[in-house]
């Protein structure tokens, strides 16, 4: 098993400021919380919201959940006391709004090692902008950045599109942020999708972003989570196959052979290689 994959096939955004909220976020079964402190609080609540997500954090009430804080941006009033306020109680990573370069991650970074942050605290860098889709190369490979997160709706205000049920406007975009996680070997979601009661819509698009090679995808309703899990988790079927794959290669490999099919489908090393991740990423998801 590859020992440093995390499963993060659902990522859920949850408002720090409502207290009821993160009570029932105990019991959802998300792979990771991101208890937001910036587009779900009003000014008026920040402080209460930072308190309340640093002590949830603290709890240790939300079992294997890979628990982060989304701050406001270094811009607003907020965003430097909410990194220190973070480092403070050691998420597994602070989630960074509107991520434009890798300087920017370095006055992150330089805050959480002011609050006293251990190295295990990432970062992850939200790519929402048009400028951060330009320099997303260099954001990826920014050495605390550890997972790269797609902030669709600013994006496509940022660009004046339309997010379409295909996402055609978007495409472009997202694959390139995916090449550029991919190259740097970071892991990186999807975005939000938005209506919460469109359940067709919403799965056709968490296949779409599966399909292209995301490792999850962000929500905003506890609803959408088992629908993400199933979608971003190989399927027994797909585990058969992948374990086929794995002992008649090997026995071929013992026998000489170097023509090897699996189902009528011809295997070679790179397909062993991706049904042992399969397997590992099925292994991780079992031990959660």
């Amino acid at each position: 098993m590859n020992t440093s994959y995390r499963p993060r096939r659902s990522v859920l955004y949850m408002p720090a400021a409502n207290e009821r909220a993160l009570e029932k976020a105990k019991d959802i079964p998300a792979d990771a919380l991101i208890f937001d402190l910036e587009d779900a609080v009003s000014p008026e609540s920040k402080e209460i919201a930072r308190g309340h997500a640093c002590a949830a954090v603290a709890s240790g009430e939300y079992g294997n959940r890979e628990l982060t804080i989304r701050c406001n941006g270094l811009d607003t009033p907020w965003g430097s006391d909410d990194i220190l306020a973070a480092a403070a109680v050691a998420p597994a990573a602070v989630v960074t709004p509107k991520v434009n370069g890798p300087e920017y991650l370095d006055e992150v970074s330089a805050l959480l090692d002011e609050g006293g942050a251990p190295d295990s605290t990432r970062i992850w860098a939200m790519v929402e902008t048009p400028v951060g889709i330009l320099e997303v190369g260099r954001i990826a490979q920014h050495e605390r950045m550890a997972v790269m997160v797609m902030g669709t709706n600013d994006m496509a205000k940022e660009l004046r599109a339309t997010i379409t049920p295909d996402r055609q406007a978007l495409l472009p975009h997202l694959a390139k942020c995916l090449l550029s996680a991919r190259a740097a070997n970071k892991a990186i979601l999807d975005g939000v999708y938005n209506d919460i009661k469109d359940d067709a819509g919403f799965a056709s698009v968490c296949r779409q972003g599966a399909q292209m090679g995301f490792d999850g995808k962000t929500l905003i309703h506890p609803n959408q989570v088992t629908p993400t899990n199933d979608i971003f988790s190989p399927s027994l079927d797909e585990l058969d196959f992948h374990q086929r794959v794995i002992e008649e290669f090997e026995t071929a490999e013992k026998e000489g052979r170097g023509v090897l099919t699996v189902d009528g489908k011809m295997i070679e090393n790179l397909h062993v290689e991706e049904a042992r991740r399969a397997l590992a990423v099925a292994e991780a998801i079992a031990a959660l």
